[in-house]
């Protein structure tokens, strides 16, 4: 499924609900439902990100966030993807070995950070470790059902034009399972931004997650949700540049297949 071409109507309509849920945000503000000390105005957030910009702080946290969200989901689908590949054309190995990847799949990421501390000390290692234990399994079950699920078709076609080795995994098997993994690499990249703020707030001296940890801590809402709001928006960035990914022609036309 291909994604459908914004008009200009269609390109409004974000900002028409980036716009209200500002008005929503400031009218709950004036009308003081919560306490001002613990519910900052637009205002006063949109100072806080300045204030971060300017001391060099939120630079400094976006590129160490950055850094282990994007080694631990690197290496999460550097690995992943050929697991994957190889129990979904392996049946009896996925049989064996599905059992263990449902298993792990299923554990929360959170319950490795005693054995994160333990094992790799404070800084960048547990945070690349728990982003990738939070996103190498579902890669791999993402990947391997997909490759189970090609029709048989495509590779009776395959044989017809002697594709075999890479030529078949490049030309058919690839294209085929993109977008299911595809739209799986969506979903974890945002899994790992929720795992990598956990983790640096226990197990971290800097990054965003950190930084709203020592903001809560000074009781300054107001960075807190500043650095909720850059959290967000690359977080957006980041699912944007994986939907590139389906424009490329060799994987296009497994979303029109």
């Amino acid at each position: 499924m291909t994604e459908k071409p914004f008009t200009t109507g269609t390109r409004l309509l974000p900002l028409i609900v980036l716009f209200a849920a500002i008005a929503v945000w400031w009218a709950l503000w004036q009308l003081r439902v919560f306490p001002e000390s613990v519910f900052p105005s637009p205002l006063a957030v949109a100072k806080g990100i300045g204030e971060e910009i300017r001391t060099g702080r939120l630079g400094n946290d976006l590129v160490a966030s950055l850094f282990r969200v994007t080694t631990g989901f690197m290496l999460a689908v550097l690995l992943g993807v050929p697991v994957g590949l190889w129990l979904g054309n392996h049946v009896r190995s996925r049989l064996a070995l599905l059992p263990a990847i449902n298993f792990f799949r299923s554990l929360s990421p959170l319950a490795w950070i005693p054995f994160a501390i333990l094992w790799f000390g404070i800084g960048d290692l547990p945070a690349i470790f728990l982003i990738f234990m939070a996103c190498f399994f579902p890669i791999v079950v993402a990947t391997l059902a997909a490759v189970a699920s090609i029709p048989s078709v495509y590779f009776r076609v395959a044989r017809d034009y002697r594709f075999s080795g890479l030529e078949l995994l490049t030309k058919v098997t690839l294209p085929a399972i993109a977008p299911q993994v595809i739209t799986s690499l969506r979903v974890t990249a945002g899994l790992a931004w929720l795992v990598v703020v956990a983790a640096e707030m226990i197990a971290g001296r800097d990054g965003l997650g950190f930084a709203i940890w020592d903001a809560r801590n000074g009781l300054r809402m107001d960075l807190l949700v500043a650095g909720m709001i850059v959290i967000g928006v690359i977080g957006m960035v980041i699912d944007r540049l994986l939907m590139r990914l389906t424009k490329i022609r060799s994987v296009s036309w497994g979303y029109e297949g």
